[in-house]
């Protein structure tokens, strides 16, 4: 099908944002790295089942070990490491801002492909980098009300904590990275099964830091409460079931800077369901600053 990839990538953009809003009400009731472990296994559920119809396969046991190998370290440095970041920065400072941070992912990809690829960064996108980073400073620097200095400058500071932001770019930079090496790894094998490769590496890094930290208890706890069940549910099926393979048939179907681009439209479409389910005010300036940020990242890869 014509722009298969493109589609994908749009269809995903709306899947993130489910997923977003869901793991950010159900990190805030029973802790983001529960979440985090728990929505891989019902995420890892789904994708089996899926599977299992559609391939005749239940595990991807027709991956080369080329691709499991790639694909395993892609798992790890998206799920374990990068959502690890991007969920608990839902936790200190909401869905909407972490996504709008998440749009610096294309750039962050750009720049990894360009060091580690070889692949030429032109003026227009280094252009777009600064475009995007001028709409994501717009929402979380202000400057005070009043001059504190004897020179009457004013200080500027975070609108929003300065550790949520850095998990948000944190989540960006594990997002990218986990993308390059997912295309780089899946090449033509299924995006579906590939998904299943790197959600059981995601997998397999919670339990380890779970048996490291020793949050057992809490997993176990959390396991009574229904109402953040349902939402991790929720956003398990958008996220690492359809949200996570869409991404991969995207950028398996579509050049790299255009899907990325085009999944990169998250902040402006999460900022709606913010205002209407969660009451949150949106100034202006945020308006602006997210589609400055989605506008910069299309300029970054025209």
């Amino acid at each position: 099908m014509r722009h298969a990839g493109e589609i994908a990538a749009l269809i995903t953009a709306m899947f993130w944002t489910i997923t977003a809003l869901s793991f950010e009400a159900a990190s805030k009731r029973i802790g983001s790295m529960v979440v985090n472990l728990l929505r891989l296994i019902v995420g890892f559920v789904f994708l089996s089942i899926f599977a299992w119809i559609y391939r005749g396969y239940l595990f991807p046991v027709d991956a080369t070990p080329q691709t499991w190998m790639i694909l395993i370290i892609s798992g790890l440095i998206g799920f374990t490491f990068g959502d690890l970041c991007l969920f608990q920065s839902f936790v200190v400072i909401g869905a909407r801002i972490s996504m709008l941070l998440m749009a610096l992912a294309p750039p962050f990809a750009a720049v990894i492909s360009w060091f580690f690829l070889g692949e030429k960064m032109t003026t227009l996108g280094l252009v777009g980098m600064m475009v995007t980073i001028t709409g994501i400073a717009l929402v979380v620097l202000k400057r005070e009300d009043h001059p504190v200095e004897l020179n009457g400058r004013r200080k500027v500071r975070f609108n929003y904590p300065i550790w949520g932001i850095l998990l948000g770019l944190g989540g960006a930079l594990g997002q990218s990275t986990g993308l390059v090496l997912s295309k780089y790894g899946m090449k033509d094998y299924d995006a579906f099964a590939s998904a299943q490769i790197r959600v059981i590496a995601g997998i397999a890094g919670f339990v380890v830091l779970f048996f490291i930290l020793g949050l057992w208890k809490n997993t176990y706890k959390a396991l009574s409460n229904t109402r953040a069940l349902g939402q991790l549910s929720l956003g398990a099926f958008f996220g690492p079931f359809l949200g996570v393979s869409f991404s991969l048939i995207a950028v398996q179907h579509a050049n790299m800077g255009i899907a990325a681009t085009i999944m990169a439209i998250v902040p402006v479409l999460i900022i709606p369901p913010s205002v209407i389910l969660f009451k949150e005010k949106v100034t202006v300036k945020e308006v602006a600053g997210a589609i400055l940020a989605v506008g910069g990242v299309a300029l970054f890869f025209l």
